[in-house]
């Protein structure tokens, strides 16, 4: 059961981290693309913003995918925690922890999940486990 929960978190966040990857890199999901989200980021002091959204978006939704797989899992949480800390300093550390006001709380709890799944292992339903065993 272990390894079906993992997988279960694995899927739910590292798809979700993938397509807010996929709004920033390709405007998929009512997302701005890259040029829409580097003049976003520049707006907010974020230089320059179009390559920034590309770390952002390559971080986003290369980590996301590693994470939902299983595959090199380590390096896919550390991705999507990189890109969270990155918004929480630069976006919602001055807002305050709740989420109701555009806080942090939402970031660290991603943080906390991709960290932890890394520290357990990706489980038996995993790509590390099938490739890497």
């Amino acid at each position: 059961m272990l390894s079906l929960g993992l997988l279960i978190i694995r899927l739910v966040v590292g798809l979700a981290l993938a397509a807010h990857g996929a709004q920033k890199l390709f405007g998929w999901f009512g997302g701005y693309g890259l040029k829409g989200t580097g003049g976003w980021m520049e707006s907010i002091g974020i230089k320059p913003g179009y390559t920034m959204a590309l770390l952002a978006g390559l971080a986003e939704f290369g980590g996301g995918l590693l994470f939902a797989a299983g595959l090199f899992t380590e390096i896919g949480a550390v991705l999507i925690a990189g890109t969270m800390l990155v918004a929480i300093v630069k976006v919602h550390l001055q807002n305050g922890f709740w989420v109701t006001s555009n806080g942090y709380e939402f970031n660290l709890i991603l943080i906390a999940v991709v960290i932890g799944v890394a520290l357990t292992g990706a489980g038996d339903y995993s790509l590390d486990y099938l490739w890497l065993k």
